[in-house]
């Protein structure tokens, strides 16, 4: 397994995708054994956790096997409780893949659900007939709605993905150019996913400015990251349910009576 989750990164880490000529793919590596970042980025307070207490999935059930306590979750994640029947976190790289994976879909899902909810009750339009209802607001037509789309996701979702596999290979300014400062995206926190700082936290929820330097705020960030995860896996679910029901010729609104 490792074997083979070592040759697929390996395969997606070409150099657009890692940043720089060269770079190793390998998640295992550490971010200070990195080079090539650069002397512009500001210098990050890196979070230290304590030791995280295993939880289960299943109440008051601590015995069971792998099925209950699986060997490979210590408890560290935000949000983890145990629940890997089917083994994908085996490979400590596929189990980093799958929470940034995680991650992202509920960030996204739960900024769907709000646009659905928000979208129909202002417009009284079912969110999967908005793009085609004639009173839709659409100044552009839809191949060139599409490419902007793709032309603009593709340049964000290639960003992410060379900062996921080479960690601040994007806080220079070439890559930023539309950016004054590199430090916009340097990880304040130095935790994938989390990057914070005053471009990411402009309202210091997870933080603090002090001196022009963002310092994160360490129980604070965490209870934010539990809480997030929490939200994020409600709104797969919810996203999950909106589709059923749109196969029905439901909406929410409609079945909360609304």
């Amino acid at each position: 397994m490792a074997t083979t989750s070592a040759a697929l990164l390996t395969g997606l880490g070409s150099s657009f995708l890692t940043g720089a000529k060269g770079s190793k793919t390998l998640l295992s590596i550490p971010v200070a054994a990195k080079s090539g970042v650069s002397s512009v980025v500001a210098p990050k307070r890196f979070i230290v956790v304590a030791a995280a207490t295993k939880k289960s999935w299943i109440p008051f059930v601590k015995t069971g096997g792998n099925l209950v306590d699986p060997e490979w979750l210590d408890g560290s994640l935000p949000g983890d409780y145990g629940f890997d029947p089917l083994g994908l976190g085996k490979d400590p790289a596929f189990l980093k893949w799958y929470r940034e994976a995680e991650l992202i879909h509920g960030r996204w899902a739960m900024a769907a659900v709000v646009g659905i909810f928000v979208g129909q009750a202002w417009s009284g339009i079912p969110w999967f007939e908005a793009g085609a209802d004639p009173g839709a607001i659409a100044p552009f037509s839809f191949g060139s709605l599409l490419g902007t789309q793709l032309l603009l996701m593709g340049w964000v979702e290639g960003k992410r993905w060379a900062d996921y596999f080479n960690p601040d290979s994007q806080s220079v300014e070439w890559a930023t150019p539309w950016s004054r400062t590199a430090e916009n995206f340097a990880n304040a926190t130095g935790e994938q996913g989390y990057p914070g700082g005053k471009f990411f936290d402009p309202l210091g929820l997870a933080g603090k400015t002090q001196d022009g330097v963002y310092i994160p705020d360490t129980e604070k960030l965490e209870r934010l990251k539990l809480a997030e995860i929490k939200h994020a896996r409600i709104a797969m679910l919810a996203m999950l349910i909106f589709y059923f029901e749109a196969g029905q010729g439901k909406t929410p609104l409609g079945a909360l009576g609304l």
